[in-house]
């Protein structure tokens, strides 16, 4: 039985992926590495640190520090996505349907937990979540199921019980771990890609999801 909906944040409740990217390519700018669309594709749901290691793998670089350059990442993404990030179409909508329906909400995330808190905040949707999750307090974070297993412990439900919405293939890959019933949110340009296959539910959009009565799928989901 289907007790609780955990939602990944960036790319599938908030339109932050082009934020994060655009400070991304700003930043690197100061190492002369240059983010094309297809090592955004990528990196696309991990975090600043792993995104980092990603690309000094590819091209190495001496200064600024690692630690320098998330911070800057991190500060001007933040600042950007409170100012004017948006809900992405149909997640306020299935968030209070979930909720009315008696599941208990949260997100888990692999932003900070700052971010996570002024995002729900500024959707106003923040009295809907049971409790929210960072990957950052974990050893590891997305793709390892830590914080998924973490936010279920939460939640105080198995993750057997919980559905989980992903939008990126590290974030499926998580909660897939993690032994939850996985929805994924792919966005366009890769929503044909294989890899998504891991998922059991595939959705083009949140706003194309359609409630049943909740008997633990969603009769609009794609079953492979």
């Amino acid at each position: 039985m289907i007790k609780a909906a955990i939602f990944d944040m960036d790319g599938l409740l908030i339109d932050s992926e082009p934020i994060w990217t655009q400070a991304a390519r700003e930043v690197m700018q100061k190492v002369n590495f240059d983010l094309t669309d297809a090592l955004k594709l990528q990196t696309t749901g991990l975090s600043v640190k792993l995104f980092l290691d990603f690309c000094h793998k590819l091209q190495p670089w001496n200064t600024p520090t690692f630690e320098e350059l998330e911070r800057d990442i991190l500060e001007v993404a933040h600042q950007n996505i409170l100012a004017h990030a948006v809900a992405m179409p149909g997640a306020i909508e299935i968030i209070k349907e979930l909720k009315s329906q008696g599941l208990k909400i949260a997100v888990a995330s692999a932003s900070h937990m700052e971010l996570i808190e002024g995002v729900l905040k500024r959707l106003e949707i923040i009295d809907y979540f049971d409790t929210w999750h960072s990957g950052e307090l974990e050893e590891f974070t997305k793709p390892h199921p830590a914080v998924y297993l973490t936010t279920a412990k939460k939640l105080g439900v198995l993750p057997e019980e919980c559905i989980a919405f992903e939008d990126s293939h590290a974030g499926l890959r998580s909660a897939h771990a993690a032994g939850m019933v996985t929805i994924s949110v792919p966005a366009a340009e890769v929503f044909s890609d294989s890899k998504f296959d891991l998922a059991h539910y595939k959705i083009a959009s949140l706003e194309k999801y359609i409630l049943s009565e909740m008997s633990g799928v969603p009769e609009s989901a794609v079953n492979k």
